[in-house]
């Protein structure tokens, strides 16, 4: 079986779909090593964004995970390596 991959584009669609997009980020840039709070996400809205990758893709994020990942490359390495975990 294959395992799913959380892609950047992934995390473009839901950061687009719960928090909106900044008028001056382009998220299909190369921005993975950007810090969120650079692209104009605050906490609040990585909350959001966690909230629903954890509904889409059924892993879970605790709290101290969510405030590692300062970075999309940070976000898409948490989430990856649980989706590699064995259910």
């Amino acid at each position: 079986m294959a395992l799913k991959m959380f892609t950047m584009n992934d995390l473009a669609r839901i950061l687009r779909e719960g928090a909106g997009v900044d008028a001056g980020t382009n998220l299909d840039g190369d921005i993975v090593d950007y810090e969120f709070e650079e692209l104009g996400y605050d906490s609040l809205a990585l909350l959001e964004t966690c909230g629903r990758i954890e509904q889409e893709y059924g892993v879970t994020l605790d709290d101290g995970t969510v405030a590692a990942a300062r970075t999309p490359r940070a976000l898409l390495d948490a989430v990856n390596c649980r989706l590699s975990i064995p259910a």
